[in-house]
């Protein structure tokens, strides 16, 4: 009897140890559920139902649950750690803490929402092309190998752009061109791209150092516009979302999500080593916004020269609980709007006669960053190292979590959207743009 004891004394005390362990956990987790199932409901208009079944089934995300009412979202874990998440019109979901005041008025983006032509698409399929080139039947293959075993690939949209047409397209179920879907850090590639824009006009040096007024002070004044864009500023960062680490505190606790990374100190010299974080992204959030006289600026600045001015009606940019634009994570299109973001670059900057970046910026956004071995440029990722063997080494590419991806591939005069919760080698990139560009080459 005694030895019975001693063993439940030995589990309760095993069992007390792993709950204050994982307790912090319970936050981040009850966050993500909330914030994602507000935004994809909210934003996407998905069914809370599907949501809860599919994007937030996951290992850990599936233990907490979410109440949802008109405009917001309450996430639990067995009824503990409660984390709230509210809309607002403009500037869509944000997981919010004791200090928010969701009655506090709060600007949002002017935006223009009508489309002023049909450019770039033309939907051209099967004996409806001109192109002599493709093999339709070998296309077709493709797509519905991409949508094979749902279980594992998970898959939800893909578009293959060609030559200007679309010559495939294919949505699993419950999805539709009109779905607009998260991209995750392909949104980091939409951020940098402001960044090209105020170049070509003249506005700023990316050779500059970045402008923060406390590293002025210490070795980080040497850090440029163009070390942040390359993720290679030496700044201190981990990027892990498996544990409380800074990007996970970032995302689900932050109040101002531009100010972490610029209060983390240097562990390298700038282009020493190569360190993906997705709060330099945010930290280019927060100096793009600092270059404006005022706020409601930087909000409409993203619609008014990039988004709206290449009809990507679609696309919503998520905000903090400051205000700033989450440029690292929370990007929302459908289908068709990131595929005409991957067109643009496709393109050269050139949309539809107007030039919005310099054709250089393109081939600066896909140069290999020096220690990341050939597999990242300036917020971009790249086959220059030939990761994808049977993928031309010119591929790059915008990436998101779960797999979302805007393939550009010049030398094939190619763009391919894939979104889904499956990623490399999950759903296995190379194979998938093998098989498209092997029929498009008959």
């Amino acid at each position: 009897m005694k030895i019975f004891k001693r063993i439940l004394i030995i589990l309760a005390l095993a069992l007390l140890v792993i709950g204050y362990l994982n307790y912090p956990k319970l936050n981040l987790i009850a966050g993500f559920a909330s914030k994602n199932m507000a935004s994809n409901v909210f934003i996407s208009d998905r069914t809370p139902g599907s949501v809860a079944e599919n994007d937030n089934n996951v290992p850990l995300i599936k233990l907490a649950k979410v109440e949802l009412s008109a405009k917001s979202a309450i996430g639990t874990v067995f009824g503990l750690m409660p984390r709230k998440t509210v809309y607002r019109e403009g500037l869509g979901c944000v997981l919010v803490n004791e200090s928010y005041d969701e009655n506090q008025p709060y600007l949002q983006p002017n935006r223009t929402n009508t489309s002023t032509s049909e450019y770039p698409f033309e939907v051209k399929l099967g004996t409806d092309s001109l192109l002599t080139n493709v093999n339709f039947t070998k296309l077709q293959a493709a797509l519905e190998h991409a949508f094979s075993e749902p279980a594992i690939k998970k898959t939800r949209s893909v578009l293959i752009y060609h030559k200007g047409q679309i010559i495939g397209e294919k949505y699993a179920k419950g999805f539709t061109k009109e779905s607009k879907i998260l991209g995750w850090s392909m949104t980091k590639s939409v951020l940098a791209t402001f960044y090209g824009m105020l170049e070509y006009q003249g506005k700023i040096d990316l050779n500059a150092p970045a402008p923060i007024a406390e590293w002025q002070k210490d070795e980080r004044k040497n850090i440029t516009l163009n070390h942040l864009l390359r993720m290679q500023s030496g700044l201190d960062w981990e990027e892990n979302y498996t544990r409380i680490s800074d990007v996970t505190k970032m995302l689900f606790l932050a109040n101002d999500m531009t100010k972490m990374q610029a209060e983390k100190e240097a562990i390298a010299k700038p282009t020493e080593i190569w360190n993906y974080s997705s709060g330099t992204t945010n930290l280019l959030s927060g100096i793009l916004r600092d270059r404006f006289t005022n706020r409601q600026e930087y909000l409409d600045f993203p619609y008014k020269t990039l988004i709206d001015k290449i009809d990507m009606h679609s696309m919503l940019l998520e905000a903090d609980m400051d205000g700033n634009y989450v440029g690292s994570s929370y990007g929302w299109a459908t289908t068709r709007d990131w595929a005409k973001f991957g067109i643009l670059y496709l393109n050269k900057g050139n949309w539809n006669g107007t030039q919005l970046f310099d054709e250089n910026w393109s081939k600066y956004v896909a140069t290999p960053t020096k220690n990341s071995e050939g597999v990242y440029g300036a917020h971009f990722w790249l086959n220059a190292g030939g990761k994808f063997p049977d993928v031309p080494r010119d591929m790059y590419s915008a990436n998101g979590f779960q797999g979302q991806y805007v393939f550009i591939v010049p030398s094939k005069d190619l763009v391919v959207v894939r979104m889904g919760l499956s990623e490399n080698p999950i759903f296995d990139v190379n194979e998938f743009l093998s098989e498209i560009i092997k029929a498009i080459q008959e």
